[in-house]
């Protein structure tokens, strides 16, 4: 039926610059009667989601350090496609009240938001805490809560400070001992009011990006020669955190602490076994290579033979992917509070029916076997990479479901890009039907879920595109010198939301 579903708003797509009020009617006509009348529960979270480099400017002020961002950007300007920064960007380092007032215009109950590992250890290290730093944050963390907002805190969201890069950065094995001193600190000082804890964004991404195909800051190619043990210090690093805060702080301060996965869905292209064996190997590769040392223990078993029998292939000794001894399986195994979740698109994905040939250095697509794609008929978005699938995010919840023993999901991050005077509406269609499809798996699947988040509150900079794509249901003006934010239809849509906590007029408890 998804497909189906989809294929009917499809259809009026290609007329949607000549006829878009029709347009509108008749998707909604199509679609509508598939929206859940049911409750959200009462206890589900709505919220919104930023990030420190993307949103606070004051780059170099109160005694931040420079960030692996601020130092490739301000080398290399072509990085991003409009040559802009994170240097001024929303300014909201010096707008902290604008921003707490909007957040309590939209009736959010939580926000995630992300502390800066530069300004709080400018050095990198504990041996020299910024307290105006600190100061700072605390102050904004009790603005939330007096407002009745949840603060949900990212630790890592991408900004390392460039002297630990220069360090080796993530394949430094002493990563994970850094990262966990940086912890202790903010849970000291912060924890009392907060009670979400976000260790690493995206892991995926900082290692794929990072240190694999060489997208995103440091920007090193090493395709599939170190992204495993980027990995393998990632996993060591969130659960000495969660090992910390479990032994030293939970008692008190009675929170929560998760790393927020992320996956495009990987979906079968074809009922063919080839094609839902690889559907499944991606999933593993991309999600399972950290979801299973958390929920199950150890690395994917598929991912492990491949990576090992292709390293061999190589001459190599061992295997690329390290391996994980029966001290370090126990001691991963179980570090996660709730299943922190981001999802924004889809894949189908196609067997091969040959081996990808051994190549030097080794690529990542022969690692995992397979061919990714994305259907012409899928609805495009500003940002090439996103097509507007939300009847995929069913698929990959009961996937989550049905491998990790039922989590409780909370999905940290979901949104819809827009660029120039874009119509709004479909933010508003791509919110409605994720929200549409997580009420589906509350009261049809059994999968409980905690909350939902949506990126972003306003618009930021966007990692590699710059501001060309914005994501805010706060239209941010850059050009202006108060960088005004004002708020988009979807802004009033998801706060009737909250509001009623239901997708159409009618619901039923």
């Amino acid at each position: 039926m998804p497909e189906k579903y989809f294929k009917c708003h499809v259809r009026y797509c290609f007329w949607h610059d000549k006829m878009n009020f029709i347009l509108i009617l008749l998707v909604n006509s199509c679609l509508g009667h598939h929206y859940s009348n049911k409750r959200f529960p009462k206890d589900f979270m709505f919220g919104v989601a930023t990030s420190a480099y993307q949103i606070e400017g004051a780059w170099n002020e109160d005694g931040k350090s420079e960030s692996i961002w601020d130092y490739a950007l301000h080398k290399y300007p072509n990085l991003t496609v409009d040559y802009t920064n994170g240097d001024v960007a929303c300014d909201s380092y010096h707008k902290v009240a604008a921003d707490v007032a909007i957040l309590k215009e939209l009736g959010v109950q939580h926000y995630r938001f992300s502390i800066p590992w530069t300004r709080i250890l400018p050095r990198g290290f504990q041996s020299e805490i910024n307290m105006k730093a600190v100061i700072h944050y605390q102050n904004f963390i009790k603005k939330l809560k007096k407002n009745g907002i949840e603060p949900m805190v990212t630790l890592y969201h991408w900004d390392l400070p460039q002297s630990l890069q220069n360090l080796g950065g993530f394949l430094n094995d002493s990563l994970p001992e850094w990262f966990v001193h940086y912890a202790k600190v903010c849970f000291h000082f912060f924890g009392s009011d907060v009670k979400y804890w976000i260790t690493f964004n995206e892991p995926v991404h900082i290692c794929l990006g990072g240190y694999g195909y060489g997208y995103f800051a440091p920007n090193i190619y090493g395709e599939a020669l170190w992204i495993y043990r980027c990995i393998y210090n990632v996993l060591l690093a969130h659960a000495r955190t969660w090992h910390l805060y479990d032994e030293e702080f939970r008692l008190i301060q009675k929170g929560k602490l998760a790393m927020s996965l992320n996956n495009d869905v990987y979906i079968p292209a074809s009922n063919k076994e080839t094609d839902i064996e690889a559907a499944d190997r991606l999933l593993q590769f991309m999600l399972g290579i950290f979801a299973n040392p958390l929920y199950v223990g150890d690395f994917p078993e598929i991912v492990k033979f491949r990576v090992a029998e292709r390293s061999k292939a190589e001459g190599r000794n061992q295997s690329r992917l390290p391996e994980l001894t029966q001290e370090e399986i126990a001691y991963i195994k179980g570090t996660s509070d709730f299943f922190a979740f981001n999802v924004y698109t889809a894949y189908k994905v196609a067997g091969l029916d040959y081996e990808p040939p051994i190549t030097n250095p080794p690529t990542i697509s022969g690692d995992q076997g397979g061919t990714i794609f994305q259907p012409p008929y899928w609805e495009n978005t500003t940002a090439s990479f996103i097509k507007v699938v939300p009847w995929t995010g069913r698929y990959i919840f009961k996937w989550i479901k049905h491998l990790y023993k039922n989590p409780e999901i909370f999905v940290t991050e979901n949104g819809y890009p827009t660029h120039g005077n874009e119509l709004d509406d479909r933010r508003i269609f791509y919110i409605k039907n994720y929200l549409n499809d997580i009420l589906n798996s509350i009261y049809e699947d059994n999968i409980t879920f905690l909350g939902y988040t949506v990126w972003s509150l306003m618009d930021n900079f966007q990692w590699n595109f710059g501001y060309t794509n914005q994501f805010g249901l706060y239209a941010v003006d850059f050009k202006s010198p108060n960088k005004i934010r004002t708020p988009r239809p979807s802004a009033g849509f998801y706060r009737r939301i909250i509001e009623s906590r239901c997708l159409v007029n009618n619901c039923v408890d």
